[in-house]
């Protein structure tokens, strides 16, 4: 009878494992059902507004141009071939020129502004980033032309230098290759900044602490410990700086006029005024290129996927 009872036992107890695990099996079947659910939202739209536009991009590059608009279904690869002209690589280069400016500009000034940010208390944290995102909640094109009324001719610049006695006749700053480089770094320093914020304020201080413990100096503790800490946020933010300088066409144009011409200006001009949209799609899919590789060569230095100041 005792045995009688163990087996009873023995076996009520494996029904009651076998209908808890079954009970499990069942309960993360219906987690995994949510979260599929859930996330097909985001993959429809990562379909239809991401991937779709990217490859009918491709597409769109490599088909010939029709006689008035669109394009005719002509495969080619004259677009490409006309990219290898003078004029266009000519603009290429003048792109990456300006990038390079602006991009070397805007680590000197937002290293040192999102780095000692980071260093701030709590309640000045929360100042300092309420002043760098207030000029978010404004058009770009708004803002930008804030600085044609300052820096025109005749305008607010001029007024206070003539009346200061510093200059005898009206600066002609505007419409020049420095107004636009000065419109990039206006419009893409938030970006270096936040990057340069999100990596040092995850930094450890305790080891800038022990270098100088350990007799190195302010410069030797920067360079061998603040630095390397700090450089997956540079990095990024060399990132989300150098690429949009080759395409914000609206800056070029509000504060170069039509005697600064980049990439971007090529790509619009090429939609609207020259009605070419598989030679647009061409320049767009070489940029588009050029940007995935220098990414990749981020996540290849930084050891990470992620974008410092984005996620």
């Amino acid at each position: 009878m005792m045995g009688s009872d163990g087996r009873n036992r023995n076996t009520a107890g494996g029904s009651l494992s076998a209908g808890s695990g079954s009970g499990r099996a069942k309960k993360n079947k219906r987690k995994r059902s949510s979260v599929w659910i859930l996330m097909m939202p985001l993959y429809a739209f990562t379909i239809v507004f991401v991937l779709f536009p990217l490859l009918y991009m491709g597409f769109l590059s490599f088909m010939s141009r029709a006689e008035v608009w669109g394009f005719v279904n002509e495969f080619t690869l004259g677009n490409y071939k006309r990219i290898l002209e003078p004029l266009y690589l000519n603009t290429f280069k003048d792109s990456l020129k300006l990038a390079f400016i602006s991009t070397i500009v805007n680590i000197f000034i937002g290293y040192p502004y999102g780095y000692f940010m980071a260093r701030l208390d709590e309640k000045w944290k929360r100042i300092m980033m309420l002043l760098l995102m207030i000029p978010f909640w404004t058009s770009g094109l708004i803002r930008l032309n804030g600085w044609i009324i300052v820096f025109r001719s005749n305008g607010i610049l001029d007024k206070l230098l003539m009346g200061l006695h510093l200059t005898d006749a009206p600066l002609k700053l505007l419409y020049t290759y420095p107004m636009v480089v000065f419109g990039m770094i206006y419009a893409l320093m938030p970006f270096m900044i936040l990057a340069v914020y999100s990596s040092a304020e995850k930094m450890d201080w305790t080891l800038v602490e022990a270098s100088r413990d350990l007799g190195a100096g302010a410069a030797e503790t920067f360079f061998r410990v603040t630095l390397p800490l700090t450089m997956p946020g540079l990095l990024s933010g060399v990132i989300l700086t150098f690429i949009p300088s080759m395409g914000l066409f609206f800056v070029a144009d509000l504060l170069g006029g039509n005697k600064i011409v980049l990439i971007g200006n090529i790509i619009q001009q090429q939609l609207t005024k020259g009605r070419n949209l598989p030679f647009a799609a061409a320049l767009s899919v070489v940029l588009m290129v050029l940007t995935s590789l220098l990414i990749a060569l981020y996540r290849r230095i930084a050891g990470t996927r992620q974008l410092e100041g984005l996620i």
